[in-house]
């Protein structure tokens, strides 16, 4: 519809993804946290629906667990209160699953994601079929199929019949070291924790993992028999069958299978993938039309820029010819850098301590906030700070991009969404009296940068550290083209920080690799940080740690060499007093 804005949502037990049109284009989308109407408290669903775009004329959104007309009303209701003047349409993500894979015509949708689900429609009869939860149903999603992998390699391992190379993958993707281990992880995982072990079932598969092939196939057979019960109630003999979600999509061996599969139950179907995401679907319903939705690569006049941390560093440009000797002299004299960038930082790195223990001090916290190896280090320094000090846990918080999963591996596009960055504020609780330090290598990670401009509307101090010299020039300034490129993508607005931090190491020796130069001063530079400020608070005496946490054998054996430091006194005396003490280092040295 020509000068409307028309936003589509789809929400699931996975994500929340989101799409706005406006002239036949997507001109912004992104996925945000999971929303399931049943599920989601529906104070959490409307902070996501908050930092969607606010300016919108349509609304179609479409969340799991919207099953009937009281469901309907409540969604429409709760989104009215967002969008008070926007015209809106509400239902399940079935509706816009269909709209997305079918529009108008006739036909059966088949989703294989977490879950699965498959819907048909022959004029105005609907069918369903699957879609009952990863409890009771969803067989042939990702739930199903890592499940029954799981299971499988435990029943291998309980007959004897030895450990599959398929075991030792699973417990090195997860960081486990044994089966019981395993256990307990998939006794505390979510839905969609265990579903991303999929992919490593399907690679076993393709290596020949005979009992994970059947597993594979067993799916692909449920989905063909739910398809094909949908077809005959339905009374269509060579339906269009469209598929979609995630294992349809990244696993191209299930789509065949499930072909083959549904071949033999109706020879005429005609199985394609959905051309178009539920969110698009989503705002096709909205706009009541049958118009093409066309996705743009990227947004009009979007700006782009080049980081001094992708320039190529001249010094490793025949890197792929250097003998193992000279990759590491190469590397050695290029730490010099890491120095040098830290030392131009000392005042900066200064005022961060002092605003850090300023803000605990006033009862605050201190948030790092990253995406890639810029959060792993914010979240591995934070969880440092209650075993050295004796701080509680969430007195530093990391927060990575993508979550959790992002610590094991890389989540494809969670840097991008600027909005995800905001809603994270938010459900972390950011407050006035807090410090977030937003961490981007390159300088233009949107996440990071969405949080700390959602941050300065809290009214919380904010400090931005990069190592990219060209857009972290002015002091205090970040430039709003890269903190909101999702929002004001050729704006040239400024949004102030407190104190802009400037690690310049400048080219990494493998191009564009932060996780390098930048990455060791970024852990050095957040040491220095968190450190100082304990330091400044008072939880060290000299250079000890008087509130180190004696968990193990080695740490309580350094806190008696503490205590008899400290108290002048022989260590079966320090020992005695930690004792008494129930190991509290600082109790212990207080004792008369």
């Amino acid at each position: 519809m020509t000068g409307e804005k028309i936003l589509g949502i789809e929400g699931g037990g996975t994500k929340t993804a989101w799409a706005l049109v406006a002239d036949g284009a997507i001109v912004e989308s992104g996925k945000l946290p999971p929303s399931n109407l049943r599920l989601t408290p529906l104070d959490q669903i409307t902070k996501i629906l908050r930092v969607l775009p606010r300016e919108v004329n349509r609304i179609g959104v479409f969340l799991a667990g919207c099953a009937t007309e009281e469901d309907r009303a409540a969604l429409l209701k709760l989104t009215r209160s967002v969008w008070p003047k926007a015209r809106i349409v509400a239902g399940s993500d079935r509706d816009s699953g269909m709209a997305a894979c079918l529009r108008e015509r006739d036909g059966i949708a088949v989703n294989a994601g977490t879950g699965s689900s498959v819907t048909g429609r022959s004029g105005r009869q609907i069918e369903k079929a699957g879609g009952w939860g990863h409890i009771l149903g969803d067989a042939g999603g990702g739930y199903f199929v890592s499940t029954r992998a799981l299971r499988s390699i435990l029943r291998a391992y309980d007959l004897r019949s030895g450990e599959r190379e398929f075991a030792g993958t699973v417990l090195r993707e997860l960081g486990l070291n044994n089966f019981d281990e395993l256990v307990r992880w998939a006794q505390t995982a979510d839905k969609t924790e265990v579903a991303s072990l999929a992919p490593l079932a399907f690679r076993a598969a393709q290596e020949g993992d005979e009992t994970v092939q059947r597993i594979i196939a067993a799916g692909a057979i449920a989905l063909a028999d739910f398809a094909a019960a949908v077809a005959m109630r339905l009374q269509l003999d060579a339906p269009d069958v469209r598929l979609m979600g995630g294992l349809f999509e990244n696993q191209k061996s299930y789509v065949s299978a499930f072909a083959g599969a549904l071949s033999k139950k109706i020879p005429g179907a005609n199985v394609a993938m959905c051309e178009a995401p539920p969110e698009v679907g989503a705002a096709w319903l909205a706009a009541e039309e049958r118009s093409q939705i066309a996705q743009t690569e990227e947004l009009a006049g979007a700006v782009q820029l080049v980081s001094s941390t992708e320039e190529a560093n001249p010094k490793s440009a025949n890197l792929d010819r250097f003998s193992a000797r000279e990759i590491v002299d190469l590397f050695v004299r290029e730490e010099k850098s890491v120095e040098e960038g830290l030392r131009q930082c000392v005042d900066q790195l200064a005022r961060a301590i002092e605003l850090s223990a300023s803000a605990i001090g006033n009862g605050g916290r201190i948030f790092y906030v990253g995406a890639g190896t810029s959060g792993r280090l914010g979240v591995l320094d934070a969880a440092e700070i209650p075993p050295t000090f004796g701080a509680s846990s969430d007195l530093f918080q990391g927060i990575i991009a993508g979550g959790a999963s992002a610590l094991r591996r890389s989540i494809e596009g969670a840097e991008d969404d600027a909005r995800a960055g905001a809603l994270a504020m938010d459900e972390r609780g950011v407050k006035r009296e807090d410090l977030v330090i937003g961490i981007s290598a390159s300088g233009r990670a949107a996440f990071v940068m969405g949080a700390l401009r959602r941050v300065r509307e809290i009214g919380a101090q904010t400090i931005f550290m990069t190592c990219n010299a060209s857009q972290a020039g002015v002091e205090a300034t970040v430039p709003a083209a890269i903190s909101s490129a999702a929002d004001t993508a050729a704006s040239t607005e400024k949004m102030d920080c407190d104190l802009v931090i400037n690690l310049a190491v400048g080219p990494e020796i493998v191009t564009g690799s932060t996780r390098l130069k930048a990455g060791t001063a970024t852990k050095v530079a957040l040491n220095i940080i968190s450190t100082g400020a304990m330091v400044r608070l008072g939880r060290v005496r000299g250079n000890l740690m008087i509130d180190l946490q004696p968990t193990n054998k080695k740490l309580r054996e350094r806190a008696v060499d503490l205590v008899s430091q400290l108290a002048g006194c022989d260590r079966d005396s320090a020992r005695s007093r930690l004792e008494r003490a129930e190991w509290n280092l600082r109790e212990a040295l207080n004792e008369e």
